[in-house]
């Protein structure tokens, strides 16, 4: 395919953020594109998406491979919940889509066609005449180095150069999967971002259904703890990385007087027992401390004009509190509260179809406590039917990746526009 047929590529990335009105562009490509009429699943594959909820590993793989293949299948990414035997998923899945490479990690909690959803696998499948994709897994989370990234992307990108579809300039996104208990996101994500330059990334960290148990990536026919994937797309497509997050911040400031970066746990805010610090600041007696209040009133860091969420896990019985992301010894933190979680995700949704027309797909992350934000406030539904009109799929994690990053509590992900022709 040539891809000169595609016109100039409209390809870029954005965060939104609190406290950042107009979101601060990164990588911006020119072209403009026309409204296109999105092609049915039959006579337009160059994504097709699936979801199975049979609950037998055989007949669940079997069921994906019925919906997604096709003679020009080349990738399939999928996210599921840890409801299914993983033992018997990995061979099965590997089994039903023979030939085809497959990737993937546990959720907790889906985006399916449906909306969000619970207890199942969503899918997608990538056509291999509109997008060169090639995958590594990392196994020594601790150990890996800046020299082990290079050789790890300058693998990646010969892949998608040999397949000839597009220059890697400006036609290449990254996808990153972590174990989402590894507590090494931070160390991974900066050395990944060193090697892949201008080239955006997003991701998520995987979850099992909020047991805080297992967390597993699945590469080669099997699921691994301790690991990560990072998968470089590379198409002829139009296509828009965004991130973005809801929260505004309070007038109160936390300084965190004795943290353990390594552990995310901060034992002393104030000078004062983290946990009490926060119960009284949050106005909730200590011991009602739970995931709801975590999620409606996280903390959050400021660096420049922009906030980054920091959400907690857990209260722990010295008195001090976990966190999903690393938190260290002398920064200050703030309280945060609820803005409009709707808003935010429609802002930079139908921003990205302006720039790239009607959408192809949305490759959604989006965080756990977000989606329980809005079960709590009555929201879960109007949510769910706005990321099924706008074709998002994804899943539900347990912290998200963007640029380097490792935030909390926000939406990352990639729209796709349609190609100018159906296949």
């Amino acid at each position: 395919m040539a891809y000169g047929r595609f016109g100039a590529p409209v390809k870029s990335t954005e965060v939104a953020l609190a406290g950042c009105g107009e979101g601060v562009k990164s990588i911006v490509g020119s072209g403009v594109r026309g409204s296109l009429s999105m092609k049915s699943g039959s006579s337009f594959p160059a994504v097709r998406v699936a979801s199975s909820s049979l609950r037998d590993s055989e007949q669940a793989a079997a069921d994906l491979a019925r919906q997604l293949c096709h003679d020009h299948l080349g990738t399939v990414l999928f996210f599921c919940s840890v409801e299914y035997d993983l033992a018997s998923l990995g061979p099965a899945l590997q089994e039903a889509f023979a030939g085809t490479r497959v990737y993937g990690c546990t959720s907790a909690g889906e985006i399916t066609e449906r909306g969000y959803d619970r207890g199942c696998i969503s899918a997608i499948g990538f056509d291999s005449r509109y997008f060169a994709i090639d995958c590594a897994l990392i196994r020594q989370l601790d150990c890996f180095t800046l020299q082990d990234a290079q050789s790890v992307i300058d693998n990646l990108l010969n892949t998608c150069r040999d397949a000839q579809l597009s220059p890697v300039k400006g036609n290449t996104f990254a996808i990153t999967l972590l174990d989402g208990l590894s507590s090494r996101e931070e160390l991974v994500l900066a050395t990944l971002n060193a090697a892949l330059g201008t080239i955006p990334q997003f991701g998520g960290s995987a979850g099992d259904d909020e047991r805080l148990a297992d967390t597993h990536v699945y590469y080669d026919g099997e699921f691994h703890c301790g690991a990560a994937t990072v998968m470089l797309v590379n198409t002829p497509l139009d296509f828009r990385v965004f991130s973005t997050h809801h929260m505004q911040p309070l007038d109160e400031k936390l300084v965190v007087t004795h943290a353990c970066p390594e552990s995310r746990t901060v034992y002393e805010l104030n000078a004062e027992p983290a946990a009490e610090v926060y119960a009284r600041s949050v106005g909730v007696p200590i011991e009602q401390l739970d995931r709801k209040v975590f999620a409606l009133r996280p903390l959050g860091v400021r660096v420049g004009s922009n906030y980054f969420i920091r959400s907690i896990q857990r209260v722990n019985p010295d008195g001090s509190l976990t966190f999903y992301c690393a938190v260290e010894t002398g920064i200050v933190m703030v309280g945060m509260a609820p803005g409009s979680l709707l808003d935010s995700v429609r802002e930079q949704i139908e921003t990205s179809e302006r720039l790239v027309g009607a959408p192809l797909v949305t490759i959604g992350c989006d965080c756990f406590l977000r989606r329980l934000e809005a079960e709590l406030t009555g929201q879960g539904d109007e949510v769910s039917e706005f990321l099924k009109e706008h074709k998002v799929v994804g899943f539900n994690t347990y912290g998200e990746q963007f640029n380097g990053m490792h935030i909390n509590q926000t939406f990352t992900g990639v729209v796709i526009g349609q190609p100018e022709f159906s296949a």
